[in-house]
């Protein structure tokens, strides 16, 4: 479900369900989870998505399939912006097509995100159920709490060009075909700098994080979001949505 590539210090982890819309699931966490573990030695992170889009989310039929599976989506997705956001290697993600509910929440553990103008991203889940909570407090950090707030509560979708705006991106260019290779270019650059002075620098970061944001914002988020997991309404909502 993923693949992983190896261009110098650049480790490029890419989501390989072109299928699904790279829809993820939680063998494809677990595998994500596999390829950082063995992502020690790299000078740079860049996580990329095969086909039309970088990522559509989590998997919504697996979601109705088999029950439980929502819950285990987003506690593995809370982990993994944690996880991204302790890597002493920087992370750059290349979000071609668009980066909807969870793999939005995905940008905010980057350090530089790229997007085309016409990529679809936001957090469409509200009227499936399902509360965004879990990445408001990550999302709080990278573009302020008014946008936040506004991103959070608004289920509707932006342009590559206003997430460019909004900070969920860092660049965003007019070529979806080109925002992989630019991002690979910053991945490379970024790689080049002194390691020892790049983790050192991360850290001070996270700390910076961890000073700006509420104690326990992150484990509270994913609670929120857990709070209305395997209610009725979900339930029936996400079974609709599926049925489309």
């Amino acid at each position: 479900m993923i693949r992983v590539e190896r261009d110098g210090g650049v480790v490029s982890v890419v989501l390989d369900r072109a299928a699904r819309r790279n829809a993820m699931t939680p063998e494809m966490f677990a595998e994500i989870r596999a390829a950082l573990d063995h992502a020690g030695d790299a000078r740079a992170i860049l996580l990329a998505g095969d086909g039309s889009v970088f990522c559509g989310g989590f998997d919504l039929n697996l979601c109705v399939e088999r029950p439980g599976t929502l819950a285990v989506l987003l506690r593995e997705l809370a982990s993994l912006i944690e996880r991204l956001r302790s890597q002493p290697a920087p992370v750059v993600i290349a979000a071609h097509g668009a980066a909807i509910a969870g793999a939005c929440a995905l940008l905010t553990a980057a350090d530089t995100v790229v997007v085309d103008d016409r990529a679809k991203i936001g957090y469409p889940v509200l009227p499936l159920g399902v509360s965004p909570a879990v990445s408001a407090a990550s999302l709080r950090l990278a573009i302020g709490d008014g946008a936040a707030r506004a991103r959070l509560l608004d289920p509707s979708l932006v342009s590559g060009r206003e997430a460019l705006r909004l900070g969920l991106a860092h660049e965003c260019l007019a070529d979806a075909g080109e925002v992989r290779p630019r991002a690979l270019a910053i991945a490379r650059s970024l790689g080049s700098k002194p390691s020892g002075a790049m983790a050192a620098t991360r850290r001070w970061l996270r700390q910076i994080d961890d000073l700006a944001g509420a104690p326990g914002a992150a484990e509270s988020s994913l609670a929120a979001s857990l709070s209305v997991v395997g209610s009725d309404e979900e339930r029936e909502r996400l079974a609709k949505a599926v049925a489309r």
